[in-house]
């Protein structure tokens, strides 16, 4: 788990640096459009990123910054398979990595989604690019980070509280097997009830042999004269 944190946090350093340079992305977006006269569709999905870049770029600068879209994407998708085999999960788990997966997928079409606050990439774009052109592939980068750090989080609290429950359970096997039982108590009662009779019995005795009165001797009397 400690190596998939670390690999998000990565991952979401090098989206700081990719953010910065939104307007000159959606530039380069721009360029390649142009360059494949394909300026009436919004950009898609993730092969029609990689198609820009492979066969309508010209320009290194746009070539660049398109690669750092497309290398992000696939340090998801990488770490999308790892957290397949850091744990098997749950519904919930599992629904939030085949969200990650759908999403980055080369051919899903994310035309339709849009990242909300605290994310302001949408907000950055002009209103018609937001809505036609450029809003979904702005906004695939920050939901999937989003998802996979849910992801995580769930996943800790989910261990979490397994260890708290198998602790809890272990304390209380614990206490259990420190009580005696109802027949070692059982045993106890009878000795302690049996010592107390032969203590009464003694001192029964006891008293008898203190209180007891002498016996009063026969008058004597002259051998053979009864």
């Amino acid at each position: 788990m400690n190596e998939v944190v670390e690999t998000l946090r990565k991952i979401e350093q090098n989206y700081k640096l990719f953010q910065q340079q939104q307007f000159s992305f959606v530039r380069a977006l721009e360029h390649t459009r142009e360059a494949a006269h394909d300026l009436v569709r919004p950009v898609s999905s993730i092969t029609q990123v990689q198609c820009y870049k492979d066969h309508h770029c010209h320009n290194a600068t746009d070539r660049r910054v398109l690669n750092m879209f497309i290398s992000i994407c696939n340090d998801l998708r990488n770490l999308c398979q790892k957290l397949e085999t850091v744990h098997p999960g749950d519904s919930v788990s599992n629904g939030l990595l085949e969200k990650c997966k759908v999403l980055l997928n080369d051919s899903n079409d994310f035309t339709a989604i849009r990242a909300t606050y605290p994310h302001g990439v949408v907000n950055y774009l002009s209103l018609e690019e937001a809505r036609h052109r450029y809003g979904g592939v702005v906004s695939l980068i920050p939901i999937v980070i989003d998802s996979m750090t849910e992801w995580i989080i769930y996943m800790k609290r989910h261990v979490l509280y397994k260890v708290s429950c198998a602790r809890g359970m272990s304390e209380k096997e614990t206490s259990i097997s420190q009580t005696p039982s109802a027949g070692h108590l059982a045993a106890l009662t009878s000795i302690s009830n049996k010592h107390t009779v032969q203590l009464q019995e003694k001192d029964f005795q006891t008293y008898l042999a203190e209180n007891q009165r002498p016996q009063q001797k026969a008058p004597w009397r002259p051998p053979g004269k009864h």
